[in-house]
């Protein structure tokens, strides 16, 4: 039987400005993930793990710790643009214009903003995105641009 690759990422030469790749898998968000969330990053805002708080607040309900959105929508992202990336280099322009709760599923989208061959890594290329986290609602919840330097191809192989 004929062994056949699976998906392996896109290389620096794959990205085209202007790409948009809609990533394939949601995530409900459960309160266990937001309680764990919150506690493993010692995050004492009571509106993410107090129910009787967060009652009497605007949003009436705990509210999904903003950076547990931030970690989630961009591991949603990684099968599509970082999988063979040397490192991220940084997240920018960050906004949170909607609420995430408990029990929301939250869907990712990323576009391909700029790329440019690295200067100080010659197997590496740089590339910036602007990817937006979504509920089921259609609701955008999360949006920033993330720079990244990713492998060109001749490369990528060497370091598996």
């Amino acid at each position: 039987m004929p062994v056949k690759p699976g998906w392996e990422g896109r290389f620096y030469e794959d990205f085209e400005v202007g790409d948009v790749y809609k990533h394939p898998l949601g995530r409900t968000i459960t309160e266990a993930d937001n309680i764990w969330f919150t506690l493993l990053t010692m995050n004492t805002q009571p509106l993410h793990f107090d129910q009787e708080y967060a009652k009497k607040t605007q949003f009436g309900r705990n509210l999904i710790n903003s950076s547990l959105t931030l970690a989630i929508t961009t591991g949603q992202s990684v099968i599509d643009l970082t999988q063979n990336a040397v490192a991220n280099l940084g997240w920018d322009e960050v906004r949170l214009p909607n609420p995430l709760f408990v029990g929301d599923t939250i869907y990712a989208e990323s576009e391909v903003l700029s790329k440019r061959e690295s200067k100080s890594h010659s197997e590496a290329g740089i590339v910036t995105v602007k990817t937006r986290g979504y509920n089921q609602k259609d609701e955008t919840v999360i949006e920033f641009k993330r720079t990244f330097m990713v492998f060109k191809r001749s490369h990528g192989k060497a370091v598996a």
